[in-house]
Order: structure tokens, then C-alpha cells, then sequence
């Protein structure tokens, strides 16, 4: 079945969420979606049935075994099955609603109806196989330290690399920034925030996107940005730091996340090496989120 999907189930304890999400990002899946079980989550992840084999998933659940061991907390159980493409969009969507984040967004599905009235943003989302759906801790932290870098009277021009669903970008702009420029490796994130742009009405002129890195933001933008956002992995930010310095205007900002607890000391290195001070970390569980400025 070339057009199949590998269905994962895991049962975990809630202190489990976020070291499942990352192992599930690094492992490839594609949608994530969870709800609450009593004092459990139930995490269900796709991923494409030709892209992992049967002992790919065994050491997945392995893994995930192990994780919860060192952090002294019960095993997750884990079961997979097949299922049709048509299916797989259907099932995680079926348990995705609609989710407020920090004092000023409200995540709200792209087939769901649109309430009549609501004093937050409502940033219409459908991330198709890319990641970003505004449940993870690190897409929150991002949108919260986004609110309190942008309004309507900054005028920022922004960069956002590794721009996923696009929902940072987005919410960028109903912030008050000015312009978004975003890149992302993947031509399927690329599609998805085309497509979520055109969604939420945002002018194509406004937030452009292409496939690409740093190195093709550096062609797209005709002036260093007043702010990056990056949502990526903290090996691929300590990486990007000295390309985001050659960007940035010397009074920029910066929002790094991404970034496990235990990896905050060789990101701050980093950062400090290249001239930012830190001006903020927020934490959420096992996540960290950097508010950084230049020095």
C-alpha cells in the first residue's frame, strides 16, 4: 500500500508529553495530535509507511521506554497499525480542537467553524504534514514571547526560520509586524504555510516564503530584520547563531526555542560568543525558550 500510513498509539503518564513529542519530531512524524485518558495521555503520530520499517518502530518504542526509565516515570505502552491516507488526516484532525495561547491567540482548526465573536486572534490553522499546530510547548513559548516583542506600532520586519505550518509567521503579522520573510528545508512546511497564509488572509507581500535556509534568507531580505524567530533544534540553532548575527540590525531581537532543559548552557555559549545578551529564558516543563537582543 504505497499511499499508507503507520498509525502510533501511545499511552504515557503527563509528565511523559514532552519528551514523547520531541523523540516523535526527530523520529519524522508528520501529524501529532493527543488528549487526556484520566491521569494518561493517549498520543496518536503518523508517519508514512515507506519511510520506517517494523524494527524502525520497535526501537522507537524502545526509546521511548528508555526515556521514561531516567526520568523515573512509567513506561509508555505503545502499539502501531496501517491505515489508509485518506484515513490518517481524518483521525488526528478528529481530535485537535481549538486552543488558547498566551493572553492574545486562539489556535483554531481550519475545518472547524469560525466563532462569531472573540477578543483574541483567531489564527486559522491546517498544517498538513508539517509540524506546528500550536499544542507543543516550544510553538507556545514562541507565540508568547512573540506578544511581547510585537504590536501594531513596531512595524518589525521579522525572518522565521524553520517556519513549519507557519504559524509563528502568521501570528507575527497579526501581531503588528510589518513583514515576515520565512524559509523551511521541507517543500511540504513551504506548501502548508502558503497555504495557511492564503487562509488567514495575509497578503503574499507581507509573508514570503521559500524552501531553503539562512543562506536563502540572506537573498530574500534587501535589509538586516528587526527580529528572528526560530523554532528548530538547539544543534541547528547553535549552528545558525553566526549566520543569524549577519542578518539582524544591531538593536534586533531574538526567539530561539526548541531547546531541551539540558541544552540551555551550549546555546547561551553560543549565543553570548556572537554578541546577543540574554534578555529572557522561559521554561515549560522539559523546554526552553531564549529572549535574546543584541548587546
Amino acid at each position: 500500500m504505497a499511499n499508507s500510513w503507520w498509525e502510533l498509539q501511545i499511552v504515557c503518564d503527563l509528565a511523559l508529553e514532552d519528551s514523547i513529542f520531541w523523540r516523535l519530531e526527530q523520529f519524522g512524524c508528520r501529524g501529532t495530535a493527543f488528549e487526556t485518558k484520566g491521569y494518561s495521555y493517549l498520543v496518536r503520530a503518523y508517519i508514512p509507511q515507506e519511510q520506517v520499517q517494523l524494527l524502525d518502530l520497535a526501537a522507537l518504542s524502545l526509546w521511548l521506554r528508555q526515556d521514561a526509565l531516567v526520568l523515573g516515570l512509567p513506561i509508555p505502552t505503545t502499539h502501531w497499525h496501517l491505515i489508509d491516507e485518506e484515513d490518517w488526516a481524518s483521525s488526528w484532525k478528529a481530535h485537535w480542537q481549538p486552543q488558547e495561547v498566551g493572553d492574545r491567540f486562539l489556535i483554531y482548526p481550519a475545518w472547524l467553524p469560525v466563532p462569531d465573536q472573540s477578543d483574541r486572534f483567531i489564527l486559522r490553522l491546517d498544517p498538513g504534514l508539517a509540524f506546528g499546530t500550536g499544542t507543543h510547548a516550544t510553538t507556545q513559548l514562541c507565540l508568547e514571547a512573540l506578544e511581547m516583542r510585537i504590536d501594531q506600532e513596531s512595524h518589525d520586519i521579522v525572518a522565521d526560520l524553520g517556519c513549519g505550518s507557519g504559524i509563528l509567521s502568521i501570528g507575527a503579522i497579526m501581531l503588528g509586524a510589518e513583514k515576515v520573510y520565512a524559509v523551511d528545508l521541507d517543500p511540504l512546511a513551504v506548501r502548508a504555510t502558503r497555504s495557511n497564509r492564503t487562509l488567514n488572509r495575509v497578503n503574499s507581500d507581507r509573508l514570503i516564503v521559500e524552501q531553503g535556509s539562512i543562506d536563502r534568507m540572506m537573498k530574500m531580505i534587501d535589509a538586516p530584520v528587526d527580529g528572528v524567530v526560530c523554532n528548530i533544534l538547539a544543534e541547528v540553532i547553535i549552528d545558525l547563531i553566526p549566520q543569524i548575527s549577519a542578518i539582524t540590525k544591531p538593536s534586533s531581537w531574538g526567539i530561539l526555542s526548541g531547546i531541551l532543559l539540558d541544552q540551555t548552557k551550549p546555546v547561551a555559549d553560543v549565543v553570548e560568543q556572537n554578541g546577543w545578551t540574554i534578555a529572557a529564558l522561559w521554561r515549560r516543563q522539559d523546554w526552553c525558550c531564549f529572549n535574546i537582543r543584541r548587546s
